[in-house]
């Protein structure tokens, strides 16, 4: 198959580590298509205005791509699951890829050895995710949650340069980026809860682009499929653009499902937690399930 292939990316580290570990996978696949990178910068690589992500929308970081792929200036994109849009553009569909990488978040704290029940009463912890924020606030309702924004690496430099005693990250960009090493703590996901999709990497493409499509699929992963469509489930109940803080992770072992979810208030500063499990054929029920259990619980 002779094809020239046009892989539409933000400018960052990450973006481009992400986008490198497709094309790497689909030259191998098909040693004959012919992979091309285009950098395309996007609304929130522009606004750094200290506005928590969570209440903006997520195009923010995908727009400007999709507009793209839908005028066929590109033929694809890769993505974090976890930063898309529950719903794509007309014309475009979203295929997970790879095995899912860790989803955990993780703490990195200016003292390596200084973990999240260690940090002094009134910490200064920054991040702009407010699922990030509840679970925080959970387990140390004294900590002060500050906005932080940028890439990874910019992230780490201001914890390093200006008043945050830690930050919050995601494990697998961390690990993406050969930095797992400035890892202070790792939280569990039952106490506290990934985003949607996280760990997982994403190509969206022309639905009508079937051919591509086909590609794609042979860079898929069963579970991790399986696991997203539950997490999807639960998104979908909630309200799927709500900016309320949400978190949802599946946790796929042989044929049984461990489903952990949170909720939280529209400020982050009060949230529930809940778990359930049973066989993996249910998990989209199970998903579903949680989320109005969650939501009944809020209230």
């Amino acid at each position: 198959m002779k094809r020239k292939l046009i892989i539409g990316t933000r400018g960052s580290k990450m973006a481009l580590a992400q986008t490198g570990l497709v094309a790497d996978a689909l030259r191998a696949q098909y040693p004959d298509v012919t992979i091309e990178t285009k950098v395309i910068t996007t609304k929130g690589d522009k606004n750094m205005a200290p506005i928590p992500l969570d209440s903006v929308g997520k195009d923010w970081f995908t727009k400007e791509i999709e507009v793209a792929l839908a005028a066929g200036e590109i033929d694809f994109a890769v993505h974090s699951f976890k930063d898309l849009a529950p719903v794509q553009p007309e014309g475009l569909i979203v295929q997970p890829v790879f095995k899912r990488s860790d989803p955990r978040d993780v703490l990195v704290s200016g003292r390596q050895e200084l973990q999240l029940q260690d940090l002094p009463e009134g910490a200064v912890i920054g991040t702009d995710s407010l699922r990030r924020k509840a679970n925080l606030l959970i387990q140390r309702p004294d900590l002060v949650v500050r906005s932080l924004r940028g890439n990874v690496q910019t992230r780490l430099q201001k914890l390093a340069d200006e008043d945050y005693d830690a930050i919050v990250l995601a494990a697998a960009g961390l690990e993406r980026l050969n930095e797992l090493d400035r890892v202070s703590e790792y939280f569990e996901p039952d106490a506290f809860v990934p985003a949607i999709g996280q760990g997982v990497l994403a190509v969206e493409t022309r639905i009508a682009d079937t051919e591509l499509r086909d590609m794609i699929e042979t860079l898929q992963d069963e579970p991790t499929l399986q696991a997203v469509a539950a997490e999807q489930k639960f998104s979908a109940v909630i309200g799927g653009g709500c900016k309320l803080p949400v978190g949802c992770y599946a946790e796929l072992n042989g044929d049984t499902v461990t489903i952990h979810g949170m909720l939280g208030s529209d400020d982050a500063t009060q949230a529930v937690i809940r778990s359930t499990s049973g066989a993996v054929a249910d998990a989209v029920r199970l998903a579903e399930e949680l989320a109005a259990t969650l939501q009944r619980e809020l209230k």
